[in-house]
């Protein structure tokens, strides 16, 4: 007998451990499974206390919300345990952080703190509880396949799909992992919680970057890496200086505001230079890249994906959260990977994590995905091989 988080035994004899952040999302994935008869363990996760941002809204994990999940797990009738990961959060997400944007990039601190924080440190704790499987209020969907494996895949709601912060899910967390919400749209889950009576029905919704207390990353960056803060030059494609900085830190590919620079065309960021401490600019046609170079792939199609890709496998992949998935051909180069755009893309930036999916739209699955280290354009290649290629014929003839 399979209940309905697909595992074996009835609700009631099946323990499952909620991951209560204190929002709305978590809170109805914690009613939910309680009122299906589940052995729910709720667990809040104390990740930051900066002060301001304790009471700040779209804040998470923090003082105010620690409050509401534990009044929703009274309400419910579920034990209830506050966990202090501040140091955990420290090291792996801030700090992590901070670094990646002194390098020039632009990082996505969601994407680690479900890889490193949520989905390894708690679900290791819901094991030592005894809990079947580790439950949270993400909007992004499991199925069950043939082999007793699950795969990952796109929620119902393509306005809420949360897939995007979740590709470095390893095959065996997804196993264990459960992710009621998935099929449901977000005015849906905020009925269930005013069926259910929780007060927190019409709370904000969390902010990304939910550890910044002022919602300037630049102070946090700006403690822990001074140097990131130093001013630099702005320069065109061909290098010349336009005008300075005060920090690269205050930039990312694809920006075209706040530049600070004058000029009869408009300008976008195409470049940060971290070693040089120089931002690049340069007009929109130089942001459209067609090559990614990607680090610390994380693979969850069929098969193991040395053995499996061949000259290449044909995906759709998504480069920010906010773009939508397009046809593109991920290979093995040099060691490593890189995925080759179709049509190109604006605006890809180091750091950000480049998704791979098996369709462009709907409840698609998710194959994996890596983050992105540095993009190039094809007439880039081809033009830096023409060089290349003319310095060997010159020392040829000589």
């Amino acid at each position: 007998m399979r209940n309905s988080l697909d595992l074996e035994g009835r609700p009631q004899d099946t323990r499952v451990v909620v991951a209560m952040s204190g929002g709305v999302d978590s809170s109805v994935t914690a009613a939910l499974l309680k009122s299906e008869g589940y052995d729910v363990v709720g667990i809040t996760l104390q990740l930051y206390d900066h002060g301001a941002a304790t009471h700040r809204k779209g804040a998470c994990c923090a003082g105010r919300d620690i409050h509401d999940a534990r009044n929703v797990a009274e309400r419910i009738g579920i034990p209830h345990y506050v966990l202090d990961y501040e140091s955990r959060f420290r090291e792996s997400v801030i700090d992590n952080f901070a670094d990646s944007y002194a390098l020039g990039e632009t990082p996505v601190p969601c994407i680690e703190c479900n890889r490193s924080v949520k989905f390894r440190d708690l679900l290791a704790t819901a094991r030592e509880l005894g809990a079947q499987a580790l439950a949270t209020g993400h909007y992004v969907a499991s199925r069950g396949r043939g082999d007793g494996s699950r795969a990952l895949v796109c929620a119902a709601d393509a306005d809420r799909d949360q897939s995007y912060f979740l590709f470095a899910t390893t095959q065996e967390q997804l196993d264990y992992l459960r992710f009621p919400l998935g099929d449901m749209t977000k005015p849906q889950a905020r009925e269930l919680a005013r069926r259910f009576g929780l007060e927190v029905a019409d709370k904000q919704d969390s902010q990304d970057i939910c550890f910044v207390p002022t919602g300037r990353y630049t102070d946090i960056i700006g403690r822990l890496k001074p140097g990131a803060i130093e001013p630099g030059d702005i320069v065109d494609l061909e290098g010349r200086v336009i005008g300075q900085h005060q920090g690269i830190v205050h930039f990312t590919v694809g920006q075209r505001k706040g530049l600070g620079i004058a000029s009869g065309a408009p300008l976008y960021v195409v470049k940060l230079d971290a070693a040089s401490r120089r931002v690049v600019v340069g007009p929109r046609e130089a942001l459209r890249m067609d090559r990614i170079r990607l680090r610390d792939v994380n693979w969850i199609g069929d098969g193991a994906l040395d053995r499996v890709i061949g000259d290449g496998i044909e995906m759709f992949v998504r480069v920010r959260s906010t773009r939508a998935p397009q046809p593109a051909c991920l290979r093995a180069v040099d060691g490593g990977y890189e995925v080759e755009l179709v049509a190109g893309e604006e605006g890809v930036s180091p750091g950000q994590a480049c998704v791979f999916y098996d369709a462009p739209a709907g409840q698609a699955r998710v194959l994996g995905g890596g983050f992105i280290k540095s993009a190039t354009a094809r007439h880039v290649a081809a033009r830096a091989g023409a060089q290349e290629n003319a310095t060997l014929a010159e020392v040829m003839r000589t």
